[in-house]
């Protein structure tokens, strides 16, 4: 593990995000200038350019599907949003990005220095462990978001400040996947920010906790495009659409376990028998 290995053990992990800097910086960003940064400052590059590439390769595809090519299949014709109110969700998440992107270079920077209990191999773990790790990680990020999310909400000056920015997308036909990381900057931090807790409670892979922060942004597209998949227990979209227009529901992530526990959930279905 990354807090009991020594010096050697730790430098794989700063080989190995130095080998993300080289394969990804080297083919997106033009010349070789960035070879001159800190390697804090190339992970920060790299997760910030990669941020915007996941965010337009998600929002425009997912907005070409549902909209254009298997328009009204999904969607009404009025509940689809304007392209005025996307291109400001689209500038909010934009100048959000840089900021967000500094969770991912921390958390790197902390595994990097020993401070974690970040594991380089699964082999060192074995795989009945290493998937029993990351079900107590992806638990506790469901727990961590679930009431990080809550105290959002009920904690007034932290809605008022920070979270009422993503709530001014309150009706079908103001969200859309470009929604889904139009949040203040502290706000985005905040609701990631338990993945980088875990990092200190629970031994974690390295690659497994990078691609997982970067799943969140694929998975917050999904969730704000109003279309309810009906896979249980999956918190898709069609529970997410009911907290933006309750505010007082579905405060989950990735399952709807934890609003069931809290007495906070409410079904898509319910609000059909009310309609």
């Amino acid at each position: 593990m990354a807090a009991a290995g020594g010096g050697d053990y730790l430098r794989q992990f700063v080989e190995e995000t130095s080998w993300y800097n080289e394969i990804f910086l080297s083919h997106v960003v033009p010349g070789d200038w960035w070879r001159g940064l800190s390697h804090p400052l190339q992970s920060w590059l790299r997760n910030c350019l990669g941020g915007y590439l996941i965010y337009f390769a998600c929002g425009f595809l997912w907005c070409f599907v549902i909209y254009y090519w298997k328009r009204h299949a999904f969607i009404p014709k009025d509940s689809i949003p304007t392209v005025e109110a996307m291109k400001k969700q689209i500038i909010v998440a934009s100048k959000a990005m840089p900021l967000y992107c500094a969770l991912p270079t921390i958390s790197e920077h902390m595994v990097e220095s020993g401070w974690t209990q970040c594991f380089f191999n699964i082999s060192e773990v074995g795989w009945a462990l290493y998937l029993t790790y990351v079900a107590l990680y992806l638990i506790f990020v469901e727990l961590g978001i679930y009431w990080m999310h809550r105290e959002l909400h009920d904690i007034k000056p932290l809605y008022k400040y920070l979270h009422t920015y993503h709530h001014i997308y309150n009706k079908e036909n103001t969200l859309s996947p470009f929604a889904g990381l139009a949040f203040h900057p502290l706000d985005g931090i905040l609701q990631a920010i338990p993945h980088v807790f875990a990092l200190f409670l629970i031994p974690t892979h390295l690659r497994t906790h990078i691609a997982l922060l970067f799943i969140e942004a694929v998975w917050t597209t999904n969730i704000h495009d109003c279309i309810h998949g009906k896979v249980w227990p999956v918190m898709g979209a069609g529970y997410h659409t009911i907290h933006h227009t309750t505010y007082r529901h579905n405060y989950g992530h990735y399952t709807v376990w934890m609003d069931w526990m809290f007495g906070t959930l409410r079904e898509p279905e319910d609000i059909l028998k009310k309609d």
